[in-house]
């Protein structure tokens, strides 16, 4: 006697693997690859199990629920320059040039003030 394949609420020709039409009035099921045909009756008490992976569905809530790390390679200030810091007046400032929008937009500048009792940060736009 040949296997029974099924998979989640399809069945699946015996023979040769090709899906079936679900079952009407009918009493046999036609496979329209090979012409098998199954008895409906082999599929009445037919029990389904169907499993997913967990990571089949992704889940928003799960995706929350896990932590991300930002490690930094090093502590480069930026390189030193002469503008002053608008917040103290202080002479000094260190910068890094980052672009954060369209390429076809210029890059921000991002500025510390080189006080080590400021510390203020501002950004211009190029």
């Amino acid at each position: 006697m040949a296997h029974k394949i099924g998979m989640g609420s399809l069945l699946f020709c015996p023979d040769c693997g090709t899906l079936l039409s679900l079952p009407g009035d009918e009493e046999t099921i036609k496979c329209e690859q090979c012409g098998h045909l199954e008895p409906v009756s082999s599929y009445e008490n037919f029990e389904v199990t169907t499993r997913s992976h967990p990571d089949a569905f992704p889940s928003a809530l799960r995706q929350k629920r896990t932590t991300q790390t930002k490690a930094h390679a090093s502590v480069d200030i930026g390189t030193k320059s002469q503008e002053a810091c608008p917040k103290c007046g202080h002479p000094e400032s260190f910068y890094f040039e980052k672009q954060t929008r369209g390429a076809d937009e210029g890059s921000t500048i991002f500025y510390t003030c080189a006080n080590s009792k400021c510390k203020h940060g501002w950004k211009v736009n190029n």
